[in-house]
Protein backbone atom coordinates (compact mmCIF):
# COMPACT_ATOMS: atom_id res chain seq x y z
CA UNK A 1 0.00 0.00 0.00
CA UNK A 2 1.16 3.89 -0.67
CA UNK A 3 0.65 6.26 1.73
CA UNK A 4 -0.35 9.58 0.24
CA UNK A 5 1.99 11.85 2.77
CA UNK A 6 4.67 8.91 3.36
CA UNK A 7 6.31 6.21 1.66
CA UNK A 8 6.55 3.16 3.55
CA UNK A 9 4.88 -0.51 3.55
CA UNK A 10 1.99 -0.69 5.94
CA UNK A 11 1.30 2.95 6.09
CA UNK A 12 -2.29 4.46 6.57
CA UNK A 13 -3.34 7.92 6.67
CA UNK A 14 -6.86 8.18 7.65
CA UNK A 15 -9.65 10.79 8.29
CA UNK A 16 -12.38 10.64 10.90
CA UNK A 17 -15.48 12.15 9.22
CA UNK A 18 -18.54 10.18 10.75
CA UNK A 19 -17.52 8.64 14.18
CA UNK A 20 -18.23 10.16 17.05
CA UNK A 21 -17.02 8.82 19.91
CA UNK A 22 -19.25 9.04 23.47
CA UNK A 23 -18.79 7.29 26.88
CA UNK A 24 -16.59 4.95 25.23
CA UNK A 25 -19.16 4.04 22.63
CA UNK A 26 -18.11 4.80 18.43
CA UNK A 27 -20.77 5.73 16.24
CA UNK A 28 -19.89 4.75 12.99
CA UNK A 29 -16.44 2.98 11.70
CA UNK A 30 -13.14 3.28 13.14
CA UNK A 31 -10.18 1.27 12.74
CA UNK A 32 -9.51 -1.58 15.41
CA UNK A 33 -6.20 -0.25 16.77
CA UNK A 34 -7.41 3.38 17.10
CA UNK A 35 -10.43 2.10 19.22
CA UNK A 36 -7.67 -0.31 21.10
CA UNK A 37 -5.48 2.82 21.60
CA UNK A 38 -8.68 4.70 23.62
CA UNK A 39 -9.74 1.75 25.37
CA UNK A 40 -5.96 0.97 27.20
CA UNK A 41 -5.59 5.41 27.71
CA UNK A 42 -9.30 4.86 29.74
CA UNK A 43 -8.42 1.52 31.33
CA UNK A 44 -5.00 2.82 32.15
CA UNK A 45 -3.34 -0.41 30.51
CA UNK A 46 0.16 1.38 29.54
CA UNK A 47 1.41 -1.98 28.27
CA UNK A 48 -1.53 -2.74 25.77
CA UNK A 49 -1.06 0.72 24.65
CA UNK A 50 2.68 0.48 24.26
CA UNK A 51 1.92 -2.15 21.78
CA UNK A 52 -0.18 -0.36 19.53
CA UNK A 53 2.10 2.96 19.51
CA UNK A 54 4.73 3.23 17.18
CA UNK A 55 7.98 4.18 19.27
CA UNK A 56 8.30 7.35 17.40
CA UNK A 57 5.09 8.59 17.41
CA UNK A 58 4.06 11.99 16.67
CA UNK A 59 0.99 12.76 19.05
CA UNK A 60 -0.81 15.99 18.65
CA UNK A 61 -3.28 17.77 20.82
CA UNK A 62 -4.50 21.29 20.40
CA UNK A 63 -1.92 22.04 17.98
CA UNK A 64 0.95 20.73 20.37
CA UNK A 65 2.85 17.73 19.32
CA UNK A 66 4.65 15.58 21.49
CA UNK A 67 7.23 13.20 19.99
CA UNK A 68 7.79 9.53 21.41
CA UNK A 69 6.14 6.39 23.01
CA UNK A 70 7.44 7.40 26.34
CA UNK A 71 6.52 10.98 26.51
CA UNK A 72 3.15 10.11 25.35
CA UNK A 73 2.63 7.74 27.70
CA UNK A 74 3.89 10.56 30.42
CA UNK A 75 1.22 13.16 29.31
CA UNK A 76 -1.94 11.17 28.51
CA UNK A 77 -1.24 9.24 32.34
CA UNK A 78 -1.70 12.83 33.86
CA UNK A 79 -4.85 13.40 31.55
CA UNK A 80 -8.22 12.36 32.24
CA UNK A 81 -8.97 10.43 29.10
CA UNK A 82 -7.82 11.02 25.25
CA UNK A 83 -9.38 13.40 22.40
CA UNK A 84 -10.10 11.03 19.21
CA UNK A 85 -7.88 11.58 16.28
CA UNK A 86 -9.48 13.53 13.84
CA UNK A 87 -6.51 12.16 11.40
CA UNK A 88 -4.48 9.45 12.61
CA UNK A 89 -1.47 7.62 10.68
CA UNK A 90 -0.98 3.52 11.25
CA UNK A 91 2.26 2.42 10.08
CA UNK A 92 2.80 -1.85 10.29
CA UNK A 93 -0.21 -1.88 12.40
CA UNK A 94 0.28 0.77 15.02
CA UNK A 95 -0.13 4.08 15.46
CA UNK A 96 2.10 6.94 14.19
CA UNK A 97 0.39 10.23 13.77
CA UNK A 98 -2.70 11.17 15.90
CA UNK A 99 -4.24 14.34 15.60
CA UNK A 100 -7.18 15.67 17.95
Amino acid sequence: MKCPVFEGPGCAVLRRTDVLWSAGVFTGPVDNTVSAVLHAVESDDWTAFAKLVHPYVHWTEDGVTTRGRTRVMALLSGHDGVKPADSYELRDGQVYRWTA
